[in-house]
């Protein structure tokens, strides 16, 4: 029986393309998004190139209780999750103060909480099955310092890194392997649906990557359990200086440079 796969936010992007490259490898698949057209165009060419059968989970998981009618899904399909993929992620515009609570708790239970909770819940049948994937999709954002505007963002990105860094040392042995992703700046819609596309359509293309390599970067990773990695050459080099260069610095760095990447820094 093939094993199963679990991606958030699988309806572009990452997430699709890391649909894709799970098929190829023998997986079927559990995709969940908002988007249900995208989702079902996605799955039907999943069972055409690959013969993947997946199920489709329309799902908001800032809404608590969408982690559990995700895997009850699964579940009522006869399907157990061997491979986990939090990729689903949204970018939140302006300052903390100017941002009204209620989308900061929404966007904290969709990237905080739900792929948390995801991870938790299917953990337990990965060690006793012996065999289980987990890749976190954090980011560069999360190893630089905090930025201005989109405050929460590279915030929980760095939770990400630290809980796969735990989840990985908790379980080698086991058989369950776990990463943390960290893309820099991706071709995909995510700038587009964030309002971002006019700032960062003046980086140079060498800081960019397309999605389907980053998701084979992750695929590697977590295939090698490597803890955490930083996908493409510039993005290392960043990550590196990131680390070496003194915080105040960095940080001088950072509000010199949160206006060319974040939409609505200042309002």
């Amino acid at each position: 029986m093939r094993k199963t796969c679990l991606i958030t936010g699988a309806s572009a992007g990452i997430g699709a393309a890391f649909a894709e490259l799970m098929a190829q490898m023998g997986y079927d698949l559990v995709l969940t998004a908002r988007r249900e057209d995208k989702l079902r165009n996605l799955a039907a060419k999943l069972q055409q190139d690959w013969g993947a059968n997946s199920i489709i989970v329309v799902a908001d998981l800032s809404q608590i209780g969408a982690v559990d009618i995700i895997l009850g899904e699964a579940k009522a399909n006869g399907r157990t999750i061997d491979a986990l993929i939090n990729n689903a992620g949204y970018g939140l515009g302006g300052t903390f103060a100017s941002t009204n609570w209620q989308d900061q708790a929404d966007f904290v239970q969709s990237m905080l909480t739900a792929p948390t909770e995801l991870a938790h819940k299917v953990l337990g049948g990965m060690r006793e099955r012996g065999f289980g994937r987990i890749i976190n999709v954090a980011s560069l954002a999360g190893i630089l310092p905090g930025s201005r505007g989109h405050t929460l963002y590279s915030a929980i990105k760095a939770f990400l890194i630290k809980f796969s860094q735990s989840l990985h040392l908790e379980n080698l042995g086991t058989g369950v392997h776990v990463s943390a992703l960290c893309p820099g700046f991706t071709y995909s819609e995510f700038h587009d649906v964030n309002g971002l596309r006019e700032q960062v359509s003046k980086l140079p293309n060498y800081m960019w990557l397309d999605a389907k390599t980053v998701a084979k970067l992750g695929y590697d990773a977590v295939e090698a359990n490597k803890a955490v990695v930083v996908t493409g050459f510039a993005n290392k080099v960043i990550a590196a200086l990131a680390h070496l260069m003194p915080d105040g610095l960095m940080l001088k760095l950072m509000a010199s440079q949160s206006k060319n990447f974040r939409n609505g820094a200042d309002a």
